[in-house]
């Protein structure tokens, strides 16, 4: 059978393009790969164009546009989900620009199709008394209850991903001052982020309790499951709600219904907003590339504290009216503000 161009170049960019020159990593090429799946899917059930047909002149703004209102259509994809595989196409479409240019007004208009934007959801996170208490939910006279005690710890004061979490190993761990961990971040990005000197004692008693400071176990996962097994994301998950729940019954108001792991990381950088910490700083400890991402931290604090003014002054300031109510003069003009010239 002869392949097409497009199944080519999709295969080029795939296993050769993503891996050596972009140096993706396994998980975002795992992500765009179903990007593409689904893409197929469309073609396939919408176009009548089946997987080992299609070309590059079929690879069209007018059917992309069309893909990705199928995705929240017929998919049920939701904003995010949809974004996510725009931007595997769009990496794709800046891909063709360069191996087959005779297309490249379709790769521009491609390009130019706006992310969805969103209703902006309120980020919900622990206050310091909701951290404290849902630590105190651990036993620590235990060696599980340990290894989950320092886990917890660490994700509040570094801030660090579930995906950087489970992918410590012991030897990324310094317990001299200044003490730090190696962070293995998205996109093979590493940095350094200071340990709280709070918490050194535990990691101290956990590395001893595993055995770890035994020179020949550096390469170990720091953290390991039951089955002595690296952590997955869902056993993390899991860790997290079994703690809420039990901290949930002692105060309800501290912890939130749908606590994640992830919101342990937005309380992390929401406590440090609210202390006055740089944003600079609170960027490179959470492994942001841009400050722009960390920007919703404090917007989101600048409308609490907002709120809590308003809040506030409804009992010390009067209601007023609006001046204009008692002004004639103005509310005439108003008035006439959109009148058409005659």
């Amino acid at each position: 059978m002869k392949r097409t161009d497009f199944a080519v170049c999709l295969n080029r960019y795939l296993t050769d393009y993503m891996v050596n020159v972009r140096g993706s990593t396994t998980r975002t090429i795992e992500s765009y790969r179903y990007a593409f799946v689904f893409l197929l899917e469309y073609y396939a059930c919408e176009l009548k164009i089946p997987a080992d047909a299609i070309t590059l002149k079929d690879f069209t703004y007018e059917h992309i546009l069309c893909f990705y209102v199928w995705l929240e259509k017929e998919r049920k994809a939701g904003i995010s989900t949809r974004n996510q595989r725009q931007s595997a196409i769009n990496s794709f479409s800046r891909y063709l620009m360069y191996e087959r240019p005779e297309y490249l007004p379709e790769y521009q208009k491609i390009l130019g199709i706006p992310l969805k934007k969103g209703p902006q959801k309120e980020i919900s996170y622990l206050k310091a008394d909701g951290v404290r208490l849902l630590l105190e939910q651990i036993p620590v006279d235990t060696k599980e209850g340990l290894r989950d005690y320092v886990m917890l710890s660490l994700m509040y004061t570094t801030g660090i991903r579930v995906s950087e979490l489970i992918n410590i190993r012991v030897k990324d761990i310094s317990l001299s001052k200044p003490y730090t961990l190696l962070v293995h971040g998205k996109g093979q990005k590493n940095r350094f982020v200071p340990i709280n000197a709070a918490i050194v004692q535990s990691i101290q008693k956990y590395l001893h309790a595993m055995g770890y400071e035994d020179p020949s176990k550096l390469d170990n996962w720091l953290f390991i499951n039951h089955m002595k097994q690296q952590f997955t994301r869902q056993g993390i998950d899991y860790i997290v709600r079994k703690y809420s729940k039990m901290a949930r019954k002692v105060n309800p108001d501290l912890i939130p219904d749908d606590m994640s792991p992830h919101k342990i990381r937005h309380s992390t950088a929401m406590n440090l907003v609210n202390s006055g910490v740089d944003l600079i700083y609170i960027r490179d400890l959470l492994g942001h590339v841009s400050v722009k991402t960390t920007e919703v931290y404090a917007r989101a604090d600048a409308k609490l504290k907002r709120e809590a003014i308003e809040a506030a002054s409804k009992e010390l300031v009067p209601i007023q009216d609006a001046e204009w109510e008692n002004d004639t003069g103005l509310r005439e003009w108003l008035k006439n503000l959109c009148k058409p010239a005659p």
